[in-house]
């Protein structure tokens, strides 16, 4: 009798648990949405769990597999999650509707990462008006007086390129362009020379592979923050902070006293959160601690550096498999360079439209951030359709899946410039583009991203050709374990001088 009752105490837990992982499942079918069957425990996120395929490239084959549908319903473990195909409705989403999907719906562990309060993830409340007061430092203006210090950073670039290249040996590429980027972070917006370049044991380089390295600790962290925010919160009573947060938080408390002890003014970004630090009253009720400071300077140091680093090195890997685009595109920085000589301006880079549509149709083919999230701020009902959605409804673009979809792009694996025409952008919807999202929440430091993507590819091809190698990997496989899009295995290419007559 008693084995009895033990059994049918261990079916009435399993049954619970069952119960509790598949309780949702039904939540799609009973609005009339498709999509892929769910499984207990993993919703339809079993290989992005365990590492086997990349979100980007999941949400891709979903996208394909339900091509005729403007939305599919998916669930990530248990919690159901929209994906947005049509344009229109993604426009909605973005920009007309803005509002009702003004969050991005990322869980907030102030105690535990005292630095994930920043402006990418950050609720509506306290997004608006810091955005609203830190949007002038990445204006035209603002970009043009950085500019010189940009072109001092790929002074420096260039230089180092050519102490690599003296060695004769295959270069990995990510690395070489994360160096740049972050020296360029380092001078524009903190005022720090971090040596990335100079110095093998820079500490800001170091940092940005401590957070972007898919170790398997990283990745624990996420996965547990994601699924169960309460019990990552739990972890600050008794676990120390990391070292990256402990860096960033002193290095910004530190840069503000020394500016504030010695009168600096750089009117850079820190000088702008300085400001804010000073006069909190400029934020409304919205209370600004150091942790808050230092989270806007950690996210704009990390998003600067690491999209733009990859965006350039994606760049390269493609010219080397397309000589003739390569070819192409040193043509017009030569006739750049003969018609104003060495003074590179933003004018001037503004000018090269064929650099511009290779770096655009780079951020088509790698968007860095496969994914848009958005998250619901009210119930919602989308025009043209009986749909309607419950508050805190998460509502995800496949970025990659639409830059890759061959019936907007055909022969979305060709690397085709071209694909960027005036004529060809105004024939897409504008929704078919979104490598910096759109909206009020797009990406604040694009115009910043931009060029200093645009002036380093410049250094490198005026002097240098890319060629592919025996550690080239190809074709092309983006690595599951990485928190944007990358490469599984670096980008190794060769860089060769080019001898000019």
């Amino acid at each position: 009798m008693e084995s009895f009752e033990i059994l049918c105490g261990v079916a009435a837990i399993l049954l619970a648990i069952y119960y509790y992982f598949t309780s949702t499942f039904d939540f799609w079918k009973s609005r009339g949405i498709q999509g892929p069957q769910p499984i207990p425990v993993f919703g339809n996120f079993k290989d992005i769990m365990l590492n086997k395929k990349a979100a980007g490239n999941y949400l891709m084959e979903i996208y394909n597999e339900f091509k005729n549908e403007p939305m599919i319903g998916i669930f990530a473990r248990k919690t159901p999650v929209l994906i947005v195909r049509d344009p229109e409705f993604i426009k909605d989403i973005l920009i007309k509707d803005f509002t009702k999907f003004a969050d991005r719906g990322i869980p907030l562990t102030e105690k535990a990462d005292p630095l994930s309060i920043h402006l990418f993830a950050l609720e509506p409340k306290r997004w608006r008006p810091l955005r609203v007061k830190l949007s002038p430092v990445f204006t035209s203006g603002k970009l043009k007086e950085m500019f010189s210090l940009i072109s001092d950073c790929a002074e420096h670039f260039e230089q180092y390129i050519g102490t690599l290249v003296n060695k004769n040996e295959p270069i990995e590429c990510r690395e070489l362009t994360a160096k740049y980027t972050t020296d360029v972070i380092g001078t524009c917006a903190f005022g720090i020379e971090m040596n990335a370049l100079s110095d093998e044991d820079s500490e800001f380089r170091r940092m940005g592979r401590m957070v972007f390295t898919p170790t398997w600790r990283n990745i624990l962290r996420m996965r547990v923050r994601q699924s169960l925010p309460w019990l990552y919160e739990m972890f600050s009573y008794f676990l120390p902070q990391t070292e990256v947060t402990k860096f960033f938080t002193r290095v910004v408390v530190e840069t503000m006293n020394y500016r504030e002890k010695n009168h600096i003014i750089r009117n850079d970004f820190i000088d702008m959160l300085r400001e804010l630090k000073n006069n909190p009253d400029k934020l409304g009720d919205v209370k600004i601690t150091d942790n808050l400071i230092a989270s806007q300077a950690f996210v704009f140091f990390l998003a600067g550096f690491e999209t733009s680093s990859t965006t350039m090195s994606n760049a390269l890997y493609e010219l080397a498999l397309n000589q003739e685009i390569q070819d192409k595109l040193r043509e017009e920085i030569d006739e750049v360079y003969t018609k104003h000589g060495n003074n590179l301006t933003y004018e001037n880079i503004k000018k090269m439209n064929y650099l511009d549509k290779v770096f655009k149709e780079t951020l088509r083919k790698y968007p860095p951030a496969t994914i848009l999230m958005r998250q619901s701020t009210s119930s919602y009902t989308f025009d043209g359709i009986t749909l309607n959605i419950p508050k805190d409804q998460k509502v995800w673009i496949p970025v990659l899946a639409i830059h890759r979809d061959p019936d907007i792009y055909p022969k979305p694996d060709v690397f085709n410039p071209e694909r960027f025409t005036d004529e060809a952008v105004k024939a897409r919807h504008a929704m078919h583009y979104l490598p910096f999202g759109d909206g009020p929440r797009n990406c604040i430091g694009a115009r910043f991203a931009v060029y200093q993507t645009k002036i380093g590819l410049i250094k490198i091809l005026r002097n240098y050709k890319v060629e592919t190698c025996d550690k080239t990997q190809i074709p092309y496989v983006i690595d599951p374990k990485a928190f944007l899009l990358a490469p599984k295995d670096g980008i190794h290419l060769r860089i060769i001088k080019v001898n000019r007559a």
